[in-house]
């Protein structure tokens, strides 16, 4: 038999996991059986580990990944034991070789620690490296307790051949609980059959600044979309645990990043986010707290930025008393990259090393990523009786109990055959498409431009720096295929029109997400392809120009020579002129927005009959855009973020207090396009509300319902959407606030009723002290197809 399987049937002989644990005092595998550690209270088993081995516990390996694999990027056991004797908790992103091929650089800028990424892996060969280091870490390390490996998972696995997704701030776009849980399912079984049992995703941060790189990385502005889409995702990753393990096609989650992080100052990547408590908890908290309470999520990751003065990573409050204490988490808590260290180095919280990871571990946090150098210091500090044992001891239980729900003890090992099989399929490739189709949003579409009708049309002009590329956004890797605009239009209606194609400007010098600088394309070149492009264009019917932006002007600013914020939300680079050179022509043209940050489109909008922000949609982008610009799909995405006229709104979401907004001397106040807004290819009429009962008691329920009657000409979908505002109470209450939301397709002139609870935490907020309440009073109930377009009934709490 094969040595994996000669393994697994050793485990399962001794009680279905971790191989025997002896006395503390013995280095060596002893022979004699023990109990099996994995039917052993946790409590005995660290009772017999050694310091060494508990530190081991609760460290990862990532840039020391050098340290334990041979000049080939193979597994080196002898390495690995000379490196590693105990083993590692846990070992990050097996798919990447990272350090192996060329000069990796890891230098300081700034305090900071700079990655400059390497190719991936296939998938046989990450699961020859997975196998291959849990065999050695049964077989050869005293415990036999195997690590957990992680990956990421934001959009789609990112791993090579991976199904790329549309970006975060797209899925958002859906609408759609039920497909977002169907997606992550794929991304989960696309990491699982790797051999990996952890991912860090999804992210729930509430994103408030469009300025801020990582806004695609989200599910946009609202606390109520982002809780249902988070709760979504873990429950596609995770799926329901059995006796106590999730199944062998799932992945434990870790919800990123607490907390905070999506308003930081000056829109400036792990900047101080200046927030009140109130705000904390009304607006940041709820999806964490959802996404914990309603689906389990296994672990949390601890943000970047500070609150108040106090880094998260040293949060006691946040991490002990509100996660632990208030919300009743028992998981564990993660530290991002990096970040443990930067408690020292960045905060300038504490002095050394030692005491950052003292103050990271007794603040809350469990295991230190992406490599044990905090933590591993903690020995100075133990030796000197400066931190109780009982802090490491709690960490190490709770990272042993997360390995024993991620099945990683009795179902270690992956087989290459079926990760290559499984590895973007058929099935997973129509899923994307399918998400692709319901996320864009049409948000403009003058004198019905769209569809297009091929029959009328003789040439059209495809122009655009994204017209021909296929931006993924980031964390992607290379997928199986990719379809640009282009291609999508070339396969769908190539043959039966020309179709003329110019590229139009460059946006950067960018190759790779991962680069560190960035450049803006040079003018004068630029100049030059606008010239060429106009050209193309003359004597076409009808342009369709892709603009917006690429993986390097919107990204995770990770450094300061790794950036991705920007001060400005307008096209960048020459695209402005771009437009107005086109425009020029009185062609009817238009836009496609290919962006994972809102734009504002002001300045240019005229010049477009019709929009169709894409946003990112992932590797089925051109085969998505084709089929609505075509009429196959009616667009149906709404916008998950209110995207401002200009950068001077911000900030602009759309639950604002009744004192903001009042106005400015030259300009609107108003979004450019509203949260909640977008066009189709049908119309819709949402009647009335009716509240089944209009008075109710502050414990008490009720529901309201809507006839939805489709009025267009085609089959399309609407989103209805009910909006609570609470007309009068003791602290000063959002205008409105979202509240439900319901996808419903329905053919010409069909109808349906649609209606939404309304429930205590529908009308609940925090009192002056505090406590969550319900008061007596008047409240708004909004049902309509916006934020800005609804009507109304009065609901009356006794």
């Amino acid at each position: 038999m094969s040595w994996t399987t000669e393994i697994i049937s050793r485990i399962a002989a001794i009680g279905l996991a971790l191989v025997s644990c002896s006395a503390a005092s013995d280095t060596s595998r002893g022979d004699a059986e023990t109990p099996s550690a994995d039917l052993q209270p946790i409590s005995e088993i660290i009772a017999g580990m050694t310091l060494e081995e508990k530190l081991a516990q609760i460290t990862c390996i990532w840039m020391d990944k050098t340290k334990i694999l041979d000049e080939n990027g193979d597994f080196s056991p002898s390495n690995m034991k000379a490196a590693f004797p105990h083993g590692a908790g846990c070992i990050a992103r097996p798919q990447d070789t990272i350090g192996l091929e060329g000069p990796t650089e890891r230098k300081d800028v700034n305090d900071s620690t700079v990655i400059r990424r390497l190719s991936a892996r296939t998938p046989g060969e990450t699961v020859a490296l997975t196998n291959a280091i849990q065999k050695w870490m049964i077989e050869e390390t005293r415990l036999g307790i195997p690590t957990l490996f992680h990956e990421e998972g934001l959009h789609g696995f990112q791993g090579r051949y991976a199904t790329s997704f549309p970006q975060a701030i797209a899925l958002a776009s859906t609408f759609d609980p039920d497909l977002i849980e169907r997606i992550y399912g794929v991304v989960a079984r696309e990491i699982r059959v790797r051999g990996v049992h952890h991912v860090l995703s999804p992210v729930v941060d509430v994103a408030l600044d469009p300025r801020w790189g990582r806004i695609e990385e989200t599910f946009g502005e609202d606390p109520y979309l982002v809780s249902r889409m988070g709760v979504a995702a873990v429950r596609g990753f995770q799926g329901a645990d059995h006796d106590g393990v999730i199944a062998d096609d799932k992945v434990l989650t870790t919800l990123k990043h607490m907390t905070g992080h999506g308003q930081p100052e000056s829109g400036i990547n792990v900047a101080p986010a200046q927030l009140p408590e109130r705000v904390l908890r009304e607006v940041f908290f709820p999806p964490f707290e959802a996404a914990v309470k309603e689906a389990g999520a296994a672990s949390v990751m601890a943000s970047y930025n500070e609150i108040d003065g106090v880094p998260s990573h040293a949060n006691d409050w946040l991490l002990n008393d509100v996660l632990r204490g208030e919300w009743g988490f028992d998981g564990v808590v993660i530290a991002d990259y990096f970040a443990i260290n930067e408690l020292q180095r960045r905060h300038r919280i504490v002095e050394t090393l030692a005491e950052a990871g003292g103050l990271a571990l007794t603040s809350g946090v469990d295991m230190e990523l992406p490599d044990g150098v905090a933590f591993y210091a903690l020995r100075s500090l133990i030796d000197a009786g400066a931190l109780d044992m009982a802090r490491v001891d709690q960490a190490v239980e709770r990272v042993l109990r997360m390995k024993r729900r991620g099945g990683v003890m009795t179902d270690p090992f992956a087989d290459a055959s079926e990760a290559d099989a499984l590895t973007g399929k058929a099935e997973a490739r129509a899923l994307a498409l399918k998400a692709a189709h319901k996320a864009a949003v049409l948000v403009k579409n003058d004198d019905k431009t769209l569809p297009l009708d091929p029959s009328r049309l003789k040439r059209i002009a495809v122009i655009g720096p994204n017209s021909d590329i296929t931006v993924l956004g980031g964390y992607s890797d290379e997928p199986r295929q990719t379809i640009s605009l282009l291609d999508g239009l070339n396969a769908a209606i190539g043959d039966t029109l020309e179709i003329a194609h110019a590229k139009g400007v460059a946006l950067t010098d960018n190759r790779s997400w991962w680069d560190d600088a960035v450049a803006l394309a040079d003018p004068d070149d630029n100049q030059k392809l606008i010239e060429a492009a106009v050209a193309t264009a003359r004597g076409a019917d009808m342009i369709i120009l892709a603009v917006g932006g690429d993986e390097s002007t919107s990204r995770e600013a990770w450094s300061e020579t790794h950036l991705g914020d920007r001060d400005d939300i307008t096209l960048i680079g020459e695209q402005r002129a771009l437009i107005e050179a086109l425009a020029e022509t009185n062609i009817p043209m238009i836009g496609v927005i290919i962006s994972g940050r809102p734009l504002a489109l002001t300045d240019v909008e005229d010049h477009f009959s019709a929009i169709l922000y894409a946003w990112l949609l992932g590797q089925e982008t051109g085969a998505a855009l084709s089929d609505l610009l075509l009429g196959r799909v009616s667009p149906s995405g709404k916008m998950p973020v209110s995207i401002p006229r200009s950068v001077g709104q911000i900030p602009a979401f759309y639950y604002h207090k009744p004192t903001a907004r009042r106005g400015y001397a030259f300009t609107d106040t108003s979004p450019l396009y509203a949260f909640g807004y977008g066009l189709s290819y049908s119309s819709f009429d949402i009647s009335a509300p009716t509240l089944a009962q209009p008075v109710i008691t502050a414990d008490g329920e009720t529901s309201v319902s809507v006839t939805v009657t489709n009025t267009g000409a085609v089959t399309a979908d609407e989103i209805v959407q009910l909006y609570i505002r609470d007309e009068v109470a003791s602290v000063t209450r959002p205008v409105k606030a979202l509240k439900g939301f319901q996808r419903v397709t329905l053919a010409p002139g069909e109808s349906r009723d649609v209606s939404f609870p309304i429930t205590p935490q529908s009308l609940e907020f925090y009192n002056r002290d505090m406590e969550r309440v319900v008061e007596p009073g008047a409240f708004k109930i909004m049902v309509g197809a916006s934020s800005q377009s609804h009507k109304s009934a009065t609901l009356r709490v006794q």
